[in-house]
């Protein structure tokens, strides 16, 4: 069975920082497809994040690019295998320069958290009780 893939391209500020920063979160980086320009940040097997630099970005665009800082343009949510992990990639996101965002979100049955990157990208983390979603 065919397994579709995403390719999340974001803009940054600084491709070297957003490679350290993502790097410091344990992703890795797939160096075939990164340049100075861009990182090509691996999340999973289907998952890939592109952080241009804002000229190589607006390659790709003819609209404005969003500052990312001052406003939304996309939530990013990601799942974790359990609350401890949802927590350990905040704060891992946190060590690195990362803001997080709010108060964790703790329904007992999901619980999730979320920072911006150091370009001000929402990332959400998510875990759900596998028991909760069979039902």
């Amino acid at each position: 069975m065919y397994q579709q893939m995403i390719f999340v391209n974001l803009a940054t500020d600084d491709v070297e920082a957003s490679r350290k920063f993502f790097t410091h979160l344990g992703y890795t980086i797939n160096p075939q497809f990164s340049t100075e320009d861009c990182t090509c940040v691996v999340i999973s097997d289907t998952i890939v994040a592109m952080l241009l630099s804002k000229q190589r970005y607006a390659d790709f665009t003819k609209k404005e690019i969003a500052d990312s800082t001052r406003t939304s343009e996309v939530l990013i949510c990601l799942s974790a295998e359990s609350r401890e992990k949802v927590d350990e990639l905040v704060n891992k996101a946190v060590e690195a320069g990362g803001t997080a965002n709010e108060d964790a979100q703790d329904h007992g049955f999901m619980y999730g958290r979320s920072f911006d990157d150091l370009d001000g990208h929402s990332w959400e983390v998510m875990w759900m009780d596998p028991a909760a979603v069979q039902a």
